[in-house]
């Protein structure tokens, strides 16, 4: 936005209080874009950690002897492991593109 839009009464300077609510706008602006990239960082831990913690959960079925959860937990890890680096290669796609903006 620029300063004109912040020009309420069209006098084509900033009055005190023109200038509060645009220095509040602002502060809003940055604290959204914080709150979502902070939202982004956690998902994209949440989705490693569990791709990571995967082989675990097969390894702890087996051992107290849940043998078939464990293969079916084995089966359907393709789709997880291809699903969660789809996921997270889109955030990271997608935050170079609005870095090239």
């Amino acid at each position: 936005m620029t300063i004109d839009d912040y020009d309420l009464n069209g006098n084509g300077k900033l009055d005190p209080k023109e200038r509060e609510i645009m220095l509040e706008d602002r502060r809003r602006i940055m604290e959204d874009a914080d709150a979502k990239r902070d939202a982004q960082r956690q998902m994209t831990w949440a989705a490693l950690s569990g791709m990571l913690l995967y082989p675990l959960a097969i390894l702890f079925a087996s051992s107290i002897g849940l043998t078939t959860a464990a293969e079916l937990i084995a089966d359907i890890a393709n789709i997880y492991v291809v699903s969660v680096s789809a996921l997270v290669g889109a955030y990271f796609g997608f935050n170079a593109m609005g870095a090239k903006k």
